[in-house]
């Protein structure tokens, strides 16, 4: 035991002083492919639109001022707090805080069933859930829209088992957006939430079981507590890419659906666009997301210090 330790200690030694050298090439990826497209934004977020697309090298805060105010067709009226924008802000904040609730309601007992299988067929439905995320996530979306459309199947076997009388108008609403984000995100809380259910210790819900504790109440006080890890992990990787999702808005939604990504994806399309506003509305968005995460995580470190 003694010389194991002794030669673990020798391995370690060779790569004393030479951490900054290993963790190099992720300070790179991380620097290349976040940071730097991070700052373009940010930068670009404070110059001048060109007229016919790109932008022209002066510093300006319009593309903030024309998120946040309307001054009229001419921008020589009285400020006035821009709604539009705003609006959709706040229909992209509910359509991704619905899609990670539903996606906590399937996930959660779909990765509570799977992790109380023998071993053995874990493999199995782990590779149900992941399958069909093989295909690209634009095929899925086009998928959908052919599944919910006024003569697609879901419609016409409705109408066969007579449930409805007349195709149910789903394309072009709120309803499809969610159907289209539920879908495109669910593993994203199944898995997380999985690999923490693998480890809870059933002993302690036979303890509970034992002291007379009902199944709600151990769901409630002990199963849900030591699965929150992973429903945190989670909500946060199905939320943070469904408010900024812009496939399910434009191929199964329509103008009253509109989300925040859409708004960005359109204004960097084309020579019409207005890329500083696109990059404002781009560091609006990031922002909410770092001050969601960085409140949560501050919170977690008082907790834990308590």
């Amino acid at each position: 035991m003694a010389g194991g330790i002794a030669n673990a200690s020798e391995s370690a030694g060779i790569y004393k002083g030479r951490a900054g050298l290993l963790i190099l090439p992720s300070w790179l990826v991380i620097g290349l492919f976040l940071l730097l497209p991070v700052g373009m934004m940010l930068i670009y977020s404070f110059l001048t639109k060109e007229f016919r697309g790109g932008v022209i090298w002066e510093f300006s805060l319009a593309a903030y001022d024309q998120f946040f105010f309307n001054r009229g067709l001419f921008g020589d009226e009285p400020p006035q707090i821009e709604w539009t924008y705003i609006n959709i802000f706040w229909r992209s904040l509910w359509q991704a805080g619905l899609a990670t609730l539903f996606c906590l309601i399937i996930g959660f007992p779909t990765a509570w069933f799977i992790a109380t299988r023998v071993p053995r067929h874990r493999t199995v439905w782990l590779l149900l859930i992941t399958i069909p995320y093989w295909v690209n996530l634009l095929i899925r979306t086009v998928s959908m829209k052919f599944l919910i459309r006024d003569t697609g199947p879901m419609n016409e076997f409705l109408i066969w088992l007579g449930a409805i009388g007349e195709p149910l108008q789903l394309v072009n609403t709120n309803i499809a957006v969610q159907l289209g984000l539920f879908y495109s995100y669910l593993p994203f809380m199944v898995l997380p939430i999985y690999a923490s259910a693998e480890r809870y210790n059933f002993a302690l819900s036979e303890a509970a079981a034992d002291l007379y504790a009902g199944r709600w109440t151990t769901l409630r006080l002990i199963i849900l507590p030591a699965v929150k890890p992973g429903i945190i992990a989670g909500s946060i990787l199905v939320f943070v890419p469904s408010l900024g999702a812009f496939l399910a808005p434009d191929l199964l939604g329509g103008a009253k659906t509109f989300m925040i990504g859409s708004l960005i994806e359109e204004q960097f399309k084309g020579n019409a666009g207005n890329w500083p506003f696109g990059a404002a509305a781009s560091m609006i968005l990031l922002s909410i997301v770092m001050t969601v995460l960085i409140f949560y995580a501050r919170s977690q470190t008082r907790r834990e210090a308590r």
